[in-house]
């Protein structure tokens, strides 16, 4: 049977439907990155999303060509992920979505190597007939966070938010965008075959505990 992250690591895919905090270790994604509106139709991130998916199942299923992968077992695609961040915003302003910075990615195996990924970029830029060069590897630690699962609508992610942030104030902790810290999404929904308000995904914010001041 395939190996299947959202099965092997459900603590990272399938949290409760309450914050709860993990700490999550060094992984590798195919990413691109990208500015925008992501609802816009044929736009700069629906061309992204095409990319990593030709990317990723060029991988998937490099075993049935000539290119031979080390150490290589079969797996399932992981869903789609992405990190969002808007200029001077703490968190993300969904009603201003054109401002939004993203970096859109499908997590590796760890036997994928920098080699690996630049033989699947150049494959599927040919196969696909697509450039897929934007594509790159990209290693992040994404350490102490919190998260929770959100169903329903984007659009209404706000008021979930709300509810980590009350957990983070209770339990001595604060959000901790900075950097390579964002705010993190896991579709764990296909978009195109479920209904909104049946969609699932992972939120999912770095954290800090909170500085306590010493001042009476």
């Amino acid at each position: 049977m395939a190996f299947d992250f959202k099965k092997e690591f459900k603590e990272f895919y399938m949290p409760k439907n309450k914050p709860e905090i993990v700490t999550v270790p060094k992984a590798n994604y195919i990413a691109v990155r990208g500015k925008g509106n992501p609802n816009e139709e044929g736009g700069e991130y629906q061309q992204a999303v095409g990319i990593l998916y030709a990317t990723a199942y060029t991988l998937k299923m490099s075993y049935k060509s000539d290119y031979k992968i080390e150490g290589f077992f079969e797996y399932v695609v992981p869903p789609l992920e992405g990190f969002w961040w808007q200029e001077g915003v703490d968190g993300c302003d969904y009603s201003i979505k054109e401002e939004f910075h993203w970096i859109s990615v499908i997590r590796l195996p760890d036997f994928v190597t920098q080699k690996d990924f630049d033989w699947a970029v150049e494959t599927a830029s040919v196969k696909k007939k697509m450039d897929c060069s934007r594509a790159e590897f990209l290693t992040l630690d994404e350490g102490l966070c919190v998260q929770i699962m959100h169903h329903g609508p984007f659009d209404e992610e706000p008021a979930t938010v709300a509810i980590m942030n009350e957990f983070l104030r209770e339990h001595g902790y604060r959000n901790d965008f900075r950097g390579d810290r964002f705010h993190h999404e896991i579709y764990m929904s296909d978009a195109r075959k479920v209904a909104p308000e049946k969609w699932k995904t992972v939120i999912r914010h770095p954290i800090c505990k909170q500085e306590h001041s010493n001042e009476a």
